[in-house]
């Protein structure tokens, strides 16, 4: 088997072929390496790889299995983190050059978990600066392999793009207002942001504390699974880690959605919407749809002020949990994150206040809606694999942040799970991509109608075209 067939199997096969000896940890993660080696220093995934560790890892993995012992789900299975997650004596910046020597002592609680379970570390992914919506200047942007001009999303952005472009199994993203849905939607992966609560925080750099989710970003539903269920849990270093049992994400069936209603509000899902991203959406319907799945015409819960009401809130929590920094180091701050720093000084406890009160409201409307319905569907973002530079003329429009999260902030606020997938193709090639809501702690049904539904398409299953190409300075790829 190539380095390009390793790299492309999914995890859940990877995982089994190690597990029946048909492939080594070490024959893996090596075949990884190397194409890290090869891609990474054009596509930028990586803000650093971990190369000696991966192998001690691999080989201990391997030695385990020779003795007939397996440590979990994950095991000599190579995946990556995104740089905000602990690391013991390794590196973890968040983005943040202010941060570049800063070495933890212990792991994140999900790293422990990940190399519990028998994972690989492969290295730490790119990020936006402190996971806001902008890179540091100081920082290589990551590269969305399915064009060089396109733009990855925010704001674990080089999770999606080392996931996309085969350069690890799976990796672990942040969502604070999108953050594991955009990227997944622009670069093509699936992406699974759970309940709040439901993984622990604990070693994980804040954004705003109670809004912030750490989930899984893969190539398909089925690995998401795999990973949460890893993930998921009780944690003592977190106390507002859900005590919640975890369940087997892969249970039920998978071949029929019999039963399951599927709320869909179609004016919501069209307005101001590419008709890309509803192609994209309109088509999974009809999947779901012959897949035994109900669809119920719903009405969406006004979120119009909740969605504008999400930035102050971001900036309150980011204000405290960079106290430590902010304002005495600003010189070192990028102009994105200062500017929203300096925003949450200025606000009063009154406004935090009125958000609280706006976000408690959706909350308890969105938990009704839920009771009528076992899933919503809808776009994960309005705009279908944009380019940056479009990204960036939008920023300056009047209204840019509401329109781009406005199917991504109110879950963040509500705490609700998702699941974003490839759904589509634009004119042009690239991926679209619709997303499904659950109830909390649904995150089962999530993964089983995403698995249904990738059981019968194949857009999980493209890959970006000529990733060569980035090897090529001579060529680029098209822009919008």
């Amino acid at each position: 088997m190539t380095d390009e067939d390793i790299s492309w199997l999914d995890l859940v096969t990877v995982a089994s072929l190690i597990r029946k000896r048909e492939l080594t940890s070490v024959q893996v993660t090596e075949a990884q390496l190397r194409r890290i080696s090869r891609l990474d220093p054009s596509l930028h995934a990586y803000a650093r790889t971990t190369p000696e560790l991966a192998l001690a890892q691999a080989h201990a993995a391997d030695a385990r299995q020779a003795q007939g012992e397996t440590l979990g789900p994950l095991h000599g299975v190579p995946i990556a983190v995104k740089d905000l997650c602990w690391t013991a004596g390794i590196n973890t910046a968040a983005g943040m050059p202010i941060y570049q020597d800063f070495i933890p002592s212990t792991d994140a609680t999900v790293v422990r978990l990940l190399r519990e379970a028998g994972a690989v570390l492969l290295g730490k992914l790119q990020m936006t600066e402190s996971a806001f919506s902008g890179h540091h200047p100081d920082i290589v942007v990551p590269v969305n392999p399915w064009d060089s001009l396109g733009w990855t999303g925010v704001s674990s952005s080089g999770s999606g793009v080392a996931t996309a472009a085969g350069l690890c199994f799976g990796s672990l993203g942040t969502d604070t207002g999108g953050s594991i849905r955009f990227p997944s939607a622009a670069c093509g992966v699936t992406g699974l942001k759970p309940t709040w609560g439901r993984v622990s925080r604990h070693g994980v750099f804040e954004l705003a504390a109670s809004l912030d989710h750490i989930g899984p970003m893969c190539r398909t539903a089925a690995d998401c699974g795999v990973m949460l269920g890893v993930l998921a849990g009780a944690d003592p270093f977190d106390s507002t880690a859900l005590q919640s049992p975890v369940p087997d994400y892969l249970a039920g069936n998978m071949g029929s959605l019999a039963g399951v209603r599927i709320g869909l509000d179609a004016t919501y899902v069209a307005t101001d919407v590419e008709p890309e991203v509803s192609a994209a959406v309109n088509q999974a319907r009809a999947v779901f749809e012959s897949l035994g799945a109900q669809i119920v015409s719903v009405n969406m819960p006004d979120a119009d002020d909740l969605v504008e009401s999400w930035v102050p809130h971001c900036a309150i929590e980011a204000a405290v949990a960079h106290t430590a920094t902010f304002p005495a180091r600003r010189a070192e701050y990028g102009p994105m994150l200062a500017g929203l720093l300096d925003l949450g000084l200025r606000l009063t406890a009154t406004d935090y206040q009125r958000i609280l009160l706006k976000r408690a409201t959706h909350t308890g409307q969105l938990n009704a809606l839920m009771l009528q319905v076992d899933l919503l569907l809808m776009p994960a973002m309005p705009f279908a694999s944009p380019a940056t530079e479009r990204i960036a003329n939008l920023r300056l429009e009047p209204g840019y942040r509401k329109r781009l999260s406005r199917f991504t902030a109110p879950t963040d606020m509500s705490g609700h799970p998702t699941l974003t997938f490839p759904a589509g193709s634009t004119t042009k090639g690239r991926p679209a991509a619709a997303q499904l809501v659950a109830a909390h702690l649904n995150e089962g049904l999530l993964v089983r109608a995403g698995r249904a539904f990738q059981g019968a398409t194949d857009w999980h299953l493209r890959r970006p075209p000529s990733l060569d190409i980035f090897n090529s300075p001579e060529r680029k790829l098209g822009s919008d």
